[in-house]
């Protein structure tokens, strides 16, 4: 049986082999919390047998409409012998139909031929799965990238494997631009290797992206962190004016000031390491530098403010643009040394 592995972030990776790691197997189960590296996986998979035999059958299967013993057929041996690759996209959806013949199909897969499912999630098929689990065959377990330092994981991972260097600035300057959708920030991070040469640095980026950097909430945040009313406000307006809604905004005000906060709470500028923080390098690097110039009173004065916009923009006011504009200029003030009941 596989046993778990521990990622270079810390925390504990699933068993079996990541999404970069399967190999070809009689069966191999893709559980797919991520579509994008699901999709990666499968076509890893694919890429595989036909280097093994660029002859290799490949049948997709529905699993919804699958009938009994459709699978007999698909892996009987063909008329000239050719490998077979059976792949089931969304198991999730398998028939009563389907789950009886893979469960019978398990303990004895045919020869040459490659299985493939895919299971998108949820609690269908549990049997089957719980089967493929205690089996030899590899379950390829891809958990959803959602953490901004994940995102920066994963960029930082696809630029090393095309053999070139993105500096950890310039990496947190593409995760801020396109983050709220991995696929274009994977295809962003293709594009820059495939049209830069040498190491991938934050002017770069900015060249190629810097429109973006305006419509989100993260430049708003980064403002709001210096001080800066004037650039802070016009970018929320801008944000807002572009169709960004007041809660993502608020949200990544949030992560902003717990940042600072974590890295103030555990001695600023010394003593600590990322891992420590739970932060990527980048984002620790940055809220060292933005944390001169704030206070603890200050720091407090931020987090009681984004919590406030956080539930008037849930419902709680009936003008959430007013609410996380109140938040970001007392962000500001706080910065700036103006906290209420304290002298500047």
């Amino acid at each position: 049986m596989a046993t778990s592995r521990t990622s270079r972030g810390g925390r504990r990776a699933p068993a079996g082999p990541a999404w970069d790691e399967v190999e070809l197997a009689p069966i191999v189960l893709i559980r797919a919390g991520e579509e994008l590296l699901a999709d990666r996986a499968v076509s890893r998979l694919q890429a595989q047998a036909r280097r093994r035999d660029p002859a290799t059958e490949v049948t997709i299967v529905q699993a919804a409409t699958y009938e009994a013993h459709q699978l007999d057929t698909l892996v009987s041996p063909s008329l000239f012998g050719e490998p077979k690759l059976v792949l089931i996209p969304a198991l999730e959806q398998m028939t009563d139909a389907l789950l009886t013949d893979l469960l019978a199909y398990v303990p004895a897969p045919a020869p040459d031929v490659t299985v493939i499912l895919r299971h998108n999630g949820g609690q269908r098929g549990k049997r089957l799965l719980d089967a493929l689990a205690k089996s030899p065959y590899p379950v390829c377990t891809i958990q959803a990238v959602k953490s901004p330092k994940d995102k920066a994981a994963l960029v930082s991972a696809d630029v090393r494997r095309a053999g070139r260097r993105m500096e950890p600035d310039a990496v947190g300057a593409l995760v801020d631009a396109l983050g709220n959708d991995l696929r274009e920030l994977c295809a962003a991070a293709e594009q820059l290797i495939s049209d830069t040469q040498g190491t991938i640095t934050v002017d770069i980026v900015n060249t190629y992206y810097a429109g973006r950097f305006e419509a989100t909430g993260f430049t708003v945040a980064d403002a709001a962190a210096a001080g800066n009313v004037a650039q802070a406000v016009t970018a929320l307006r801008h944000a807002l004016a572009t169709g960004t809604d007041p809660v993502p905004i608020v949200a990544a005000l949030a992560m902003k000031i717990r940042q600072l906060a974590r890295v103030a709470a555990m001695g600023g500028r010394r003593g600590m390491t990322a891992r420590d923080l739970g932060m990527a390098p980048w984002q620790a690097d940055r809220a060292r530098r933005e944390l001169a110039g704030w206070s603890d009173d200050a720091l407090a004065v931020a987090i009681q403010a984004v919590a406030r916009a956080d539930a008037e923009v849930k419902g709680a006011s009936r003008d959430p643009v007013y609410a996380v504009e109140r938040a970001v200029i007392t962000i500001c003030d706080a910065r700036r040394g103006r906290v209420p009941g304290r002298s500047s």
